[in-house]
């Protein structure tokens, strides 16, 4: 069942590929326009680099979060997953987990090629690879809480946003921050392991929170 969910929303994201079109260049138009607007001082670029292509990692990942359970709540199937004798938590962790592999992988794969815009060496451009790896499949997981939280509800987006964005700034740190960390010759390895706890923290109780949260907004 849960490998049944992760297809079944991969092959409706293949079928709906302008949704995750708009996710893609959303955050590449965003990284892009920045080294435009601040001019080519090649310092303030490679300082500003680490923080620009998390944030906009960031409010890339949340542009698809309202579409993540309601697609499933209008066609009756959420409905059909709760009556399921399978576990709700792990076919909220199919979800997220589709959805990280949908919007959050082209993200990781996108973003070394867009730091070389900010001339962010090598060894750099790896970190912030990894630290990407380790953090947007938080940001999924934990944007699954908020999506269960306001599903059905009138204006949902804004409301994902208010609730999400402070779970989101200790991850939006620490990857940044492993990143400045690498440039300015200081270990990165701290950060890096505090987003894998992130990660593993995530993976453990954010399903069973989304799951508690889908079964009080269908009720």
């Amino acid at each position: 069942m849960f490998f049944w969910v992760i297809q079944r929303d991969l092959l409706l994201a293949i079928r709906r590929r302008s949704d995750v079109l708009t996710t893609l260049f959303f955050f590449v138009i965003v990284v892009s326009l920045f080294p435009l607007s601040v001019g080519p001082e090649m310092n303030m670029l490679r300082t500003m680099a680490p923080g620009i292509v998390w944030v906009a990692a960031l409010l890339a990942s949340m542009l698809s979060l309202g579409r993540l359970f309601s697609n499933d709540y209008m066609d009756g199937t959420l409905e059909q997953m709760l009556l399921s004798p399978q576990s709700l938590s792990v076919l909220v962790l199919g979800k997220a987990l589709a959805h990280w592999l949908v919007t959050g992988v082209p993200l990781v794969l996108m973003a070394p090629i867009l730091g070389i815009q900010y001339d962010l060496p090598m060894d750099a451009l790896f970190v912030l690879t990894i630290s990407l790896l380790l953090g947007t499949p938080v940001l999924s997981l934990i944007g699954a809480i908020g999506a269960a939280l306001t599903l059905g509800l009138r204006g949902g987006g804004v409301l994902i946003s208010l609730l999400v964005l402070p779970l989101y700034i200790p991850v939006l740190i620490f990857g940044s921050g492993a990143v400045e960390a690498n440039m300015a010759g200081v270990g990165h390895d701290a950060h890096l392991s505090l987003l894998g706890a992130f990660l593993l923290v995530s993976l453990v109780f954010a399903p069973w929170a989304a799951a508690s949260s889908l079964r009080v907004s269908m009720e």
